[in-house]
């Protein structure tokens, strides 16, 4: 999307639902791999692709990756380092599409708003209660996405007070960070009560199997839908089974352009044509002969198909007046026709 749209993104003037296709770290620590999803990302619909930028020191103690030498590998296998990512955003510039990123330090943050020159930066939900990672950046002025994932009310609003302290610009995503969630947690109708409470966008990080809760998530008017994706559900590593595929993706992005129009605004207005209303709505005719100089009552008045005489609403008019002319038997009834 073009930057303009971004700000109205994140000013909440944008109709569309923003679709982030969260690669994360299911390109496997390879470019390659990540530059075909970033183009099969654009290609299904996407608004933008998210990476995410930890490495071994910036997230894990060196302690804790010694007694767990299996995820050691496994983050050793699929991470990418910091200039990878320069590679990436200059890839995803040059096909026209978004790029955003999950820092987990301070040097993170810094090499993706100062060298990558990010638009907007996403905190993890796992980062809901860091706050001096959410201070840090919310003094950088730039705009933020805030996932509420592992976070209770208090700690939920605590960050937002952050955000709204230093008068950033954010965007409050709802997630539930099970892998997958049950339907029962999801508590989506916290999406409307956050849009009512907060009057900022309100989006939703989605970890579900399918489109079936995306699907939901648009209709209950999210501004941004981020979406776990990959090219291979079977492909090993950590998030490809629980993510979308292109072919999902591409229903997720049809859907949203979709519903998104079908929702409309809020003002109540009748779309359907002149013709057609008059053609499906009654006329007031009469139920029988009516001689002239008769006085009308109620039951000389019948109410038929086609709508382009005088309107039911208008019978009141008409009772205990006289008829100026003998009206027959389903004629349509007009004011000029009585005497007024």
């Amino acid at each position: 999307m073009k930057n303009n749209n971004i700000k109205k993104l994140f000013n909440n003037q944008l109709k569309e639902t923003y679709l982030i296709a969260e690669i994360g770290n299911n390109h496997n620590g390879s470019i390659e791999l990540a530059k075909k999803m970033i183009l099969s990302a654009k290609k299904n619909g996407a608004n933008c692709v998210k990476f995410q930028t930890f490495t071994q020191k910036s997230l894990f103690t060196k302690k804790f990756l010694d007694k767990n030498l299996s995820l050691k590998k496994d983050v050793e296998k699929f991470t990418l380092e910091l200039n990878d990512f320069k590679l990436l955003k200059n890839f995803a510039d040059k096909n026209n599409i978004d790029f955003a990123a999950t820092p987990f330090s301070k040097q993170e943050s810094d090499y993706l708003i100062y060298k990558l020159k990010v638009k907007f930066i996403k905190i993890a939900s796992m980062d809901i209660n860091n706050h001096p990672l959410i201070e840090y950046l919310s003094k950088k002025k730039i705009p933020i996405i805030l996932s509420t994932g592992f976070g209770n009310k208090k700690e939920i609003f605590s960050a937002i007070n952050i955000l709204k302290k230093n008068k950033t610009k954010y965007i409050v995503l709802h997630c539930v960070s099970e892998y997958p969630p049950k339907n029962k947690d999801l508590n989506l109708n916290r999406i409307v009560h956050l849009k009512n409470i907060l009057k900022v966008p309100i989006g939703f990080s989605d970890h579900t199997i399918g489109t079936d809760i995306p699907f939901a998530a648009i209709s209950l008017g999210v501004k941004v839908l981020e979406k776990h994706f990959t090219l291979n559900k079977k492909m090993k590593g950590w998030d490809h089974s629980i993510s979308i595929n292109p072919e999902e993706l591409k229903k997720i992005s049809d859907f949203k352009k979709k519903i998104n129009q079908a929702m409309g605004i809020n003002h109540i207005y009748r779309v359907e044509t002149i013709q057609n209303t008059n053609a499906f709505r009654r006329s007031v005719v009469a139920a029988k002969i009516i001689n002239k100089g008769k006085k009308i009552s109620f039951s000389d008045l019948d109410f038929k198909r086609p709508g382009n005489g005088l309107p039911p609403t208008e019978w009141k008019k008409l009772v205990g007046k006289r008829a100026k002319k003998k009206i027959k038997f389903d004629e349509k009834i007009f004011l000029k026709n009585i005497q007024l």
